[in-house]
């Protein structure tokens, strides 16, 4: 087959690693780099290469060679710039989140949908072996009932201008939980709260309840203002439990063999007390193929292109993310209300 043609829109922070990625792989003929700053285009692209630059997006879309597009840019110009690639019978890799609400990340989907284009959210962290893993355990059954999920995230900056805590650094978190939980074990409903001690307008720390469809609950926790960078979820299962540690080159992810087991209720006694036992066994830490994670998203989005199947992380998968957050910002200017969630 021959490669797909793909043009790369926004040359910022993320731009250039899709730029590398794309380059990189064997399947794809990166066509163009487009972002508004054509210097900075050109950097993206590299001083010798071929790879065509442009400011005008309009450009890239007329071009037939282009099969996708890449979109790294501000969430606000997502469903504009999407729109357009989509209706142009462009396939398009959007960067986290989707979009900047649910009814515009429902505009992309249903375009896609008219128009049968591979729409893919790159969220990133699923496509780490250490995700997919956690994600084959959880399926599985291997951790028995899930019963809680507490993920933090937090660090020293960078405070972004336009959007919040929430909306910067959450995604990821909501995208892996989306990912790797079985859909019986979906939020129902989420409540938050935040603080804006820094006074930039939007919460520079946030914290996520949200309860699970099985009775369980997970938490979120996301920083800008922390002196430490800790990128941690830990994950209680009925049978097994784990701790995944992103900077944890050694043992990114942990099994344990722990947990609380309830016995029958004690026969004759007025209160019925419940007899628990607490199971302590072995620690396990996988080992793990490391790659780079962008390297899957691009395989997969391209096997998505080609074969027509919807990628794993598709923009349903980008649609709930969103529906999350939204409850989330709506909770957070109700002081913390909890606001259901209808997938």
């Amino acid at each position: 087959m021959k490669p797909v043609g793909v043009a790369v829109v926004g040359a910022g922070y993320w731009g250039p690693n899709l730029v590398r990625n794309f380059s990189a792989s064997p399947e794809v003929h990166l066509q163009w780099v487009c972002d508004l700053d054509v210097d900075q285009a050109r950097r993206a692209a590299g001083r010798y290469s071929t790879v065509r630059v442009t400011s005008e997006f309009e450009e890239v879309l007329h071009d037939p060679g282009v099969d996708a597009v890449a979109i790294a840019t501000p969430a606000a110009t997502h469903i504009d710039l999407g729109l357009a690639a989509l209706e142009a019978g462009k396939h398009v890799l959007m960067e986290k989140p989707l979009a900047a609400s649910v009814a515009d990340g429902r505009k992309l989907v249903q375009a896609a949908e008219e128009y049968q284009r591979v729409l893919m959210c790159d969220h990133t962290y699923c496509h780490t072996s250490a995700v997919r893993h956690i994600r084959d355990l959880a399926l599985s059954g291997e951790l028995g009932d899930i019963q809680y999920v507490d993920s933090v995230r937090i660090n020293l900056g960078l405070v972004q201008p336009d959007i919040d805590v929430l909306w910067d650094l959450a995604p990821h978190d909501l995208s892996i939980l989306d990912f790797v939980l079985p859909p019986s074990c979906r939020p129902t409903h989420v409540g938050a709260v935040g603080a804006d001690p820094m006074g930039v307008g939007g919460s520079c720390i946030a914290y996520l309840s949200m309860p699970l469809a099985n009775g369980g609950i997970a938490h979120v926790h996301v920083n800008w203002l922390s002196p430490t960078k800790i990128r941690q979820t830990i994950i209680g299962g009925s049978r097994r439990m784990l701790v995944w540690d992103d900077l944890n080159l050694t043992a990114r992810v942990q099994l344990f063999d722990k947990g609380v087991d309830v016995e029958k209720p004690v026969v004759g006694e007025e209160r019925r007390r419940r007899l628990f036992s607490y199971r302590i066994g072995d620690m396990l830490a996988p080992a793990l193929t490391e790659r780079e994670a962008l390297g899957s998203v691009v395989e997969e989005f391209v096997r998505s292109i080609r074969t027509g199947e919807a990628p794993s992380t598709d923009g349903r998968a980008g649609l709930r993310v969103l529906q999350i957050l939204e409850g989330a910002s709506e909770s957070l200017r109700n002081g913390g209300a909890v606001v259901p969630l209808a997938f």
